[in-house]
């Protein structure tokens, strides 16, 4: 937290291990994920309207530049005590076609006691909404995991409106991820941002103790 993040929290990780795009060996290697989050500025959401915005996009990078950087101080701690750690970069997709990265960052978060997956197929967080980024730290570290949070989105429909690819259903199982993605891709092809990045939903989802 001396860093300046918002969120820390512990999952274990056996039972989604076998999804990560790691080598076999080197995901055997880790016990534990350490999720980290931080909370985005609310004033580079601000503009946002039906698509994102330049402003946003900076943000965006900044913000992950940030983690990334958290995440190898953490990772390079662990291992001068002893121990092997592997920070997975907060937004670095493997496979474009399957939008895949090397792990789901909100699965470890979720795990991890930080939030629950709202109808946006984002984690949220009682306090943050789904103001905040994650990044996950690998580790044998021996810790104590904390437990999954368990909630769900209630009456709250903020984000079913304003979602130019109406992809947000009013059961989360329901998202409808190739109608997001072809947004996302839109998006990039209009030159707006250079990332599959939208905001939109993110600027909707605020938290419960922040309306």
């Amino acid at each position: 937290m001396d860093q300046g993040l918002s969120l820390f929290g512990v999952a274990d990780i056996a039972g989604i291990r076998e999804e990560f795009s790691l080598a076999g060996k080197l995901r055997e290697k880790f016990d534990w994920g350490i999720s980290l989050g931080k909370r985005l500025l609310d004033a580079s959401l601000e503009d946002i309207e039906d698509r994102p915005t330049p402003l946003y996009f900076h943000h965006y990078r900044q913000l992950n530049f940030f983690l990334d950087r958290a995440a190898f101080l953490l990772s390079s701690y662990i291992q001068e005590s002893g121990f092997q750690a592997l920070p997975i970069p907060a937004s670095q997709i493997t496979d474009w076609e399957k939008q895949r990265a090397h792990l789901s960052h909100k699965k470890v978060g979720h795990l991890a006691g930080l939030g629950f997956i709202g109808r946006n197929n984002l984690l949220v967080n009682p306090e943050l909404g789904a103001r905040f980024r994650l990044v996950t730290v690998l580790t044998d570290m021996p810790l104590e995991a904390d437990k999954p949070l368990e909630g769900d989105c209630g009456v709250c429909r903020k984000c079913l409106k304003p979602c130019p690819a109406q992809a947000i259903k009013e059961k989360k199982e329901e998202f409808d991820h190739m109608a997001c993605f072809e947004k996302l891709k839109e998006f990039r092809k209009m030159g707006i941002v250079g990332q599959l990045i939208c905001g939109i939903c993110v600027k909707a989802c605020s938290g419960v103790k922040r309306d």
